[in-house]
């Protein structure tokens, strides 16, 4: 019973800051940037906030490959993209998250079919619908919003670095979250059952990108490829449903009207990741945090930079070992 009352405690003040979070005028990517004879992938491009941003590239001429673990879904949103768009050069491929052997076949089948990548979208991702471990033996919330990611990204980074000029350099947009303000560094415990609260599971997981993203940042120096981190505010899309597993259907019926009242829509939600995607001056800088289009403070979490950096290297040493990389796969990656 203390749980649920402190659940919806702090759901009632997540809405209360969404409301003046919501008052403030909602950035809109302004840029013009066509995007033919590009590549892009968006993962969770078959829903809310990731649809968006796939329906937004298709209209500027790019081939976009939409990644998610639901085939009717994805076969759909396939449909659905080209019919708005007019863009006949759109794809739904399989992609299961929560599966190293579903994303090592999914980065096979890029590098094999694909002769270039210019943006890869990771977007997908769940909220809390539970506290249990995957068949790799990592936290469900965790490989599928972060560690599977980290894979993938990794898998994808030489089609990347082939891909990006000088002039024109290859990105990579991770989607973060404002919970990463009531995250953990404590990145060595961020697999345990049983110990985080659920929202601090997935508060951890969109912290990880944060980390991910600084760590990259500095492995990849030498190549034309940048990554950066979008914080998309608060957004009114599917993933709150696990409130449901939590707090019972009734009351998290009522919250996720609430939250469609006070939040942002899914095409709002998608501008932050659309403009580091596109933004000339967002390709000037990785490692960095975005919020309503704008570059923000290099402390996400109000922790010391040191303190950043040292975790940052904790987890990338961990993602390595979890996901089973060898060093062939590692080899152009500065150490």
């Amino acid at each position: 019973m203390f749980v649920h009352i402190l659940f919806i405690f702090c759901v009632v003040i997540i809405i209360l800051l969404a409301s003046n979070y919501r008052k403030r005028k909602n950035a809109i990517c302004k840029s013009k940037k066509k995007l033919d004879g590009r590549t892009a992938i968006v993962t969770g491009g078959t829903s809310g906030i990731g649809l968006k941003v796939a329906i937004d590239f298709a209209n500027r001429g790019a081939r976009v490959i939409v990644a998610c673990p639901f085939t009717d879904e994805g076969t759909e949103a396939e449909k659905l993209i080209i019919e708005k768009t007019g863009n006949s050069n759109v794809v739904y491929k399989y992609l299961d998250l929560s599966s190293l052997k579903s994303v090592r076949e999914f980065a096979n089948d890029i590098l094999k079919n694909e002769n270039r990548l210019d943006i890869l979208m990771n977007n997908a991702g769940v909220g809390i619908p539970g506290d249990f471990l995957t068949k790799d033996g990592m936290h469900f919330i965790m490989q599928v919003n972060y560690y599977g990611h980290f894979l993938l990204t990794i898998l994808l980074l030489p089609l990347l670095i082939k891909t990006g000029k000088p002039s024109d350099k290859s990105r990579i947009v991770n989607t973060t979250s404002i919970t990463r303000h009531i995250s953990s560094l404590d990145v060595v415990n961020y697999d345990k059952i049983g110990y985080w609260f659920r929202i601090r599971i997935y508060a951890n997981s969109k912290m990880s990108f944060v980390l991910f993203s600084r760590e990259l940042t500095k492995r990849i120096a030498n190549y034309n490829v940048v990554v950066n981190n979008a914080d998309p505010g608060f957004v009114a899309t599917r993933i709150y449903n696990s409130c449901n597993v939590i707090i019972g259907f009734v009351v998290g019926f009522l919250i996720r009207i609430l939250f469609h009242l006070f939040f942002k829509n899914p095409f709002e939600g998608a501008q932050t990741a659309i403009h580091i995607a596109l933004d000339e001056d967002a390709g000037l800088v990785s490692g960095q945090i975005f919020e309503n289009c704008e570059m923000v403070s290099e402390k996400p979490c109000k922790k010391q930079s040191s303190e950043l950096d040292e975790s940052a290297a904790k987890l990338w040493k961990r993602s390595i070992d979890l996901v089973q990389f060898n060093d062939e796969e590692l080899q152009f990656l500065i150490k």
